[in-house]
């Protein structure tokens, strides 16, 4: 932690080079006042305040590269003197508290920039007609601000050299992609997050090295257009949250590079067999829409897909079961469908599962005890497919100088977009929770819950010794619940509602320190409740509907000898007489025991007191006197 002091540092020697980041410096960075030969300089990552310092463009006319991302300047950018800094290249100013509009001579300034970055500020307005001046502009990266409008033509006709331009996460409004547009050398589009809307246009075939296509979260209606598969280079593809409808286009099959197609929460329909044979696809997300006919058993042979997620469609029929033995599928999301029939064996072989969510379809038969030999479930695995960013910036550059030259080395990274992670949603803790980045790499979840399935719970599954959510909950589960229940340390949601459960809760699941979550209602279950540990924080809502279950938590007294050993009996039971649990076995040995020593007592009494015998006998012989009586007046005499 290197702390830089400059307020009284007045360098005598000129600079060529200065790069302070990281350095907490001071707010009074006026030594810089005195170097006027300035090529290169980086005060990003510090807490520099104040307006846009446009004394040091005065100040070193050969300014080449300025970086000043991730400080807290703030204020209108002021007009910009008339002057034209020819050598500037590369300008970052991004994760600022910048607002206003854009100075309208922005582009006429700034004439040869190749880099220019204000993303992450509060921009308004319009983007200025002098854009278009930037004839060697390579990346434009204005997102996350507040600009609204249509997108001006100049951007689309003149500049010519862009390869990346992000203009997501405004408020941009109109059609996208007029036939005026010449992009040719764009290879990343990020038009997300905005209000375009009406059908595609094909004004973007001219960009035909197009590697990044991303127009999520928008109001696009119409079909996908069949041209996006013209795009042979392209790699990423993300459409969701729109209005497309219409069937998934066959040329979407011939994108050969594809990795990442994302075109979820739309109203598509049809089948998704034109995204069968994409052979390089890593993640698919498809979710929300009306897609049916069968899963393409292709998919799961695939040994390249990592993620598949269909839920919320109308597909039917089985899992497949053509599952390839070299599968690195991680997430499997077939939630909210019509499949039908058994989990198939094979879906074990994915030994890397880390998700797989199968409820709320119509599956039945017994849950395969194969499941607990998923490997991750088991035991972690040191492999983290979802741990980099798609299309991510870097702006960890090489700068390198030599012979008074400053040579700038940009890597690729730049220019292909931004930091796209893969995230998936699954339902934990009765909740939908969003996982992406470190926290998709440790979840283990596996949901099965609102099927048909039958039997008892596999004790296996006690194996998974991984996972931190399990959902068997609405289904017609039968037996016990698996004492290697236990065994699931790290799980932190256990839902066993709405079956056929009987028995009692094993008391070793107390050991389950990270349980916060645990759901055994509607079941047969019976006997004490476990109160220690994390049980203890569990209210009745987890045991409603379980008529012989006893406990404290849920205000129902347990008998003597159905009390734990362990727990003393205590005074807190409260509740009705008729709530009380009877122990049948009990009460007939009780009973017994009453009877006998009664008739024992009363012959001991007789033995003992001869005047007590004689009442005794007299009592006996009127008794049978007056059935006499009676069963020979009102029966016989009928």
């Amino acid at each position: 932690m290197l702390q830089v002091k400059t307020e009284n540092w007045l360098p005598t020697y000129p600079l060529k080079v200065l790069q302070l980041s990281h350095c907490h410096l001071n707010v009074n960075s006026s030594f810089l006042l005195h170097q006027h030969h300035l090529k290169f300089l980086d005060l990003s990552h510090n807490e520099l305040v104040g307006n846009f310092p446009t004394w040091l463009l005065q100040n070193n006319t050969g300014l080449e590269i300025l970086i000043l991302w991730n400080n807290s300047f703030s204020g209108i950018l002021p007009r910009l003197p008339n002057a034209k800094y020819d050598k500037l290249r590369h300008l970052d100013i991004s994760t600022n508290n910048f607002s206003g509009k854009l100075p309208e001579n922005l582009g006429i300034v700034f004439q040869k920039l190749i880099y220019l970055d204000m993303s992450k500020n509060s921009f308004e307005g319009n983007i200025p007609h002098s854009i278009s001046e930037m004839k060697e502009l390579i990346t434009l990266d204005l997102s996350e601000n507040n600009f609204s409008g249509e997108l001006p033509r100049s951007i689309f006709s003149s500049c010519l050299s862009l390869e990346m331009l992000d203009l997501s996460n405004n408020n941009f409004y109109g059609q996208l992609f007029p036939n005026y547009m010449n992009l040719t050398h764009l290879r990343s589009l990020l038009l997300d997050n905005n209000h375009f809307s009406g059908k595609m246009t094909d004004g973007l075939l001219s960009s035909t090295w197009l590697e990044v296509l991303n127009v999520s979260n928008n109001k696009l209606s119409g079909d996908i257009p069949h041209w996006i598969g013209n795009f042979s280079s392209l790699w990423l593809l993300l459409m969701s949250e729109n209005y497309f409808q219409g069937s998934i286009p066959v040329q979407l099959g011939n994108l050969e590079s594809l990795e990442f197609i994302d075109i979820s929460e739309n109203s598509l329909s049809g089948s998704m067999v034109s995204l069968s044979n994409l052979s390089s696809v890593q993640h698919i997300f498809l979710h929300n829409n009306a897609i049916n006919g069968l899963i393409p058993i292709a998919l799961l042979r695939s040994s390249t897909l990592l993620t598949l997620d269909l839920r919320d469609n109308k597909f039917c029929g089985r899992i497949p079961h053509q599952i390839n033995e070299l599968s690195n599928l991680h997430v499997l999301l077939l939630r909210g469908n019509y499949l039908q029939g058994r989990i198939p064996n094979q879906l074990c072989q994915s030994r890397k599962l880390r998700i797989m969510d199968l409820s709320h379809n119509r599956l039945n038969g017994p849950i395969p005890s194969c499941l607990g030999n998923v490997s991750f479930w088991r035991e972690a695995i040191d492999d983290y497919p979802y741990g980099y960013g798609f299309a991510g910036s870097n702006r960890d550059f090489t700068y390198t100088y030599y012979n008074s030259t400053l040579d700038l080395q940009l890597p690729d990274e730049l220019h292909g977009g931004q930091d796209q992670q893969v995230g998936v949603e699954f339902v934990t803790k009765y909740r939908y929770e969003f996982f992406i980045g470190s926290n998709l790499v440790d979840m283990a979840g596996l949901d099965l819950s609102s099927n048909e399935f039958s039997g008892e719970i596999p004790w296996e599954i006690g194996h998974l010794q991984h996972i931190r959510a399990l959902n068997l909950s609405n289904n017609l589960l039968s037996g016990a619940i698996p004492e290697t229940f236990s065994n699931l340390k790290m799980i932190e949601s256990l839902d066993l509602s709405r079956n056929k459960l009987s028995g009692r809760i094993p008391p070793q699941l107390t050991e389950l320190n990270f349980l916060s979550n645990f759901n055994v209602s509607y079941n047969n279950l019976s006997g004490p409740i476990p109160d220690k540990e994390q049980f203890a924080t569990f209210d009745d809502s987890s045991y409603k509907g379980n008529s012989a279950l006893c406990g404290s938590m849920i205000k129902r007294k347990c008998s003597s000898a159905l009390a734990p050993p362990a727990t003393p009996t205590g005074g807190g039971g409260g509740g009705d007489e008729g709530d009380s649990v009877i122990d049948m076995v009990a009460l007939r040995w009780s009973f017994g025991a009453s009877y006998v020593s009664v008739t024992l007592g009363l012959f001991a009494a007789l033995w003992i007191n001869s005047y007590w015998c004689r009442l005794w006998f007299y009592f006996i012989d009127r008794c049978i006197d007056t059935c006499y009586y009676w069963l020979f007046k009102y029966v016989f005499h009928r």
